[in-house]
């Protein structure tokens, strides 16, 4: 990688990527989504400055880091494609989530979400999943596509490049109320 930006910013987002994974502490087959406003890591406003060759590196680290942790990865693509996610047909199957009919294309559906339709072995865009944990960089609102009951994780960094970064995890609902008995460690 030829340019210091792009090789800090892909550090920053695998450090990220793998401190989030140490405290969720997935199991193998879940599903890892990430929404990404390329803009904002360069530090331009959501939609007004996306790079193509910067969504490339940072779908390359964060599909490095999911394949070593046997995850899903997940790519949420812009609101002109109303949110959907690029994942692998693998995936869709495994998980029954329903297909679209789209290309993403830098301009509707994000760099990120070109990237990854460009470089998962088998694309396949599906309007809504449930995935297990995420990471939102630059406020691109993912929380529709994590499971109950979502909980916040404090990573070291708190931000890619220039974008503020969000991260969570997710647990099932508590339910049986005062008289209900937990386990010591709930996921």
């Amino acid at each position: 990688m030829e340019n210091k930006l792009y090789c800090d910013i892909f550090n920053e987002l695998t450090e990220a990527a793998e401190e989030l994974i140490s405290i969720a502490k997935p199991r193998k087959g879940q599903i890892f989504v990430v929404g990404c406003s390329t803009s904002e890591v360069l530090g331009s406003k959501i939609g007004t400055g996306g790079s193509t060759e910067l969504a490339v590196e940072m779908f390359k680290a964060l599909k490095a880091v999911a394949d070593a942790h046997d995850l899903y990865l997940a790519i949420q693509c812009c609101e002109h494609l109303n949110r959907s996610v690029v994942l692998e047909t693998e995936a869709m199957e495994r998980y029954g989530f329903n297909e679209v009919t789209v290309r993403p294309m830098p301009h509707a559906g994000g760099a990120l979400g070109t990237a990854a339709y460009e470089n998962f072995a088998e694309p396949v865009v599906v309007e809504t999943i449930v995935a297990h944990l995420g990471m939102d960089i630059g406020q691109t609102l993912i929380g529709m596509h994590l499971k109950r009951v979502a909980v916040p994780v404090r990573l070291k960094h708190k931000q890619i490049g220039e974008a503020i970064l969000t991260a969570a995890r997710t647990r099932p609902p508590l339910v049986g109320g005062e008289r209900a008995k937990y386990p010591a460690q709930i996921r």
